[in-house]
């Protein structure tokens, strides 16, 4: 025990050049999936964010741990380009607030990346070459459409972000890309005590405020309702509207959020699932009962649609959101192989459709293979990380199934994120 107790306390050892700190000019190469564009020099591979491809800028090296690699910022641009504009945020820039990685960019030739990059990933992991991919702008524009945020508390109890790849907060008095009920709630107060603040605004407008202590516990929360506050409720709701239907969810708890993101995101998996009147639909991962409960009123009488979620709290938002579609069941259960491979058992016979929207890390490869085992005529997959889908489809390519499409969504633009629905189909079809 002594010498496992010793080996954990080592620090860990860079394996660097040390580069870190130095500067040198590079012609920038292609976007890659992190936020950041490819250069070389002397023989290495250097990651250069608040950059863009095709230009000439002098980069400073802030991290360098691996032989074979380092990161940069790109700290003064030579030859820009043509998409280059200038940051609507005051604070983002190498060295300042890491919550947003194209900035710089123009929105069109944001989408333009990122559409790059779920190609790229799908062609690397997933063996899949020129994969016809656009990913689609939302209403509202590219500022003021995070409707949930988590601001970070430094150690006097003034809230912002942090930077990038580090724990260092930089204070902020504004989020242009937070609505402004969101962060002027957060940005315009202090903290004492706090590690950190989770905010969110509904359709009616209501604010919530959750206050985390330095562990990432809840300890208090606030709602601010048009006309009224009622402070340090126990419990909050929020309201939200996607597919012509009202929901409820936890305050702070996961909704889409950019405000046009879930309306989008059911069109896409209504279409690419085609439910047929009397067919089954495993809807996993389900949260709040989001697609099981729009694709619930397609399967007919004789239909089945069962949403899986492993969070008794968001079990119990979705019993309540389901409660008037008689079709839809709510399971809690977890959506791992073992708990997947008894749920199938229980179901009897196996669905016509599935719907997953796993977390960032994705389905994972035991997963992916006991779903494509079930010969569901439709895998429709949510994704918030295009190389997990793309390993995913891997996995499923391996038990007999094909990537027939996907779409992109910019539900998260200024950043490096993207949204995918992909349809994958057996092989044969």
């Amino acid at each position: 025990m002594a010498d496992r107790r010793r080996a954990a306390a080592r620090p860990r050892r860079d394996r660097g050049l040390g580069w870190e700190g130095r500067e040198f000019e590079v012609t920038v190469g292609p976007v890659a999936h992190g936020g950041h564009c490819v250069a070389r020099h002397e023989g290495r591979v250097v990651f250069v964010r608040h950059s863009l491809p095709g230009e000439r800028v002098l980069v400073r090296v802030t991290e360098d741990r691996h032989p074979g690699f380092c990161r940069a910022d790109a700290v003064e641009v030579l030859e820009a380009s043509p998409a280059r504009v200038e940051r609507p945020c005051p604070y983002s820039g190498p060295g300042r607030c890491g919550g947003c990685d194209w900035q710089h960019v123009d929105p069109a030739e944001q989408r333009r990346l990122k559409a790059a990059v779920v190609r790229e990933q799908l062609g690397r992991l997933a063996g899949l070459d020129d994969v016809a991919v656009v990913v689609e702008e939302l209403p509202g524009g590219p500022l003021r459409w995070r409707l949930r945020a988590r601001f970070a508390v430094d150690r006097t109890g003034a809230p912002g972000l942090r930077r990038h790849r580090s724990h260092d907060v930089v204070v902020l008095d504004d989020c242009p890309i937070t609505v402004e009920p969101a962060a002027q709630a957060v940005l315009s107060r202090s903290w004492p005590g706090a590690g950190a603040v989770d905010v969110s605004v509904d359709s009616a407008g209501a604010v919530t405020t959750s206050r985390l202590d330095r562990s990432g516990r809840p300890t208090s929360s606030r709602v601010v309702r048009p006309g009224g506050e009622l402070p340090e409720e126990p419990v909050t709701r929020a309201e939200r509207r996607a597919g012509g239907r009202d929901w409820e969810v936890e305050g702070t708890g996961f909704w889409q959020v950019h405000p046009a993101a879930a309306d989008a995101l059911v069109e896409a998996v209504a279409g690419f699932a085609a439910v047929r009147p009397g067919e089954s639909v495993l809807d996993l991962y389900a949260g709040a009962g989001l697609f099981g409960g729009a694709l619930a009123p397609t399967v007919g009488e004789t239909g089945r649609v069962v949403c899986v979620e492993s969070d008794p709290a968001a079990c119990a938002t979705a019993d309540a959101n389901l409660a008037d579609l008689p079709h839809a069941e709510v399971w809690q259960g977890d959506v791992d192989a073992e708990g997947l491979r008894e749920l199938l058992e229980e179901l009897g016979t196996p669905p016509d459709v599935v719907v997953l929207d796993p977390p960032r890390a994705g389905a994972g490869q035991a997963v992916s293979r006991l779903l494509a085992g079930t010969g569901a005529r439709a895998v429709v997959y949510v994704a918030c990380d295009p190389a997990a889908l793309a390993r995913d489809v891997a996995a499923f390519a391996d038990a007999g199934y094909r990537l027939a499409a996907v779409r992109g969504f910019d539900a998260f633009p200024m950043t490096a994120h993207v949204e995918c629905v992909a349809l994958l189909v057996p092989s044969g079809a």
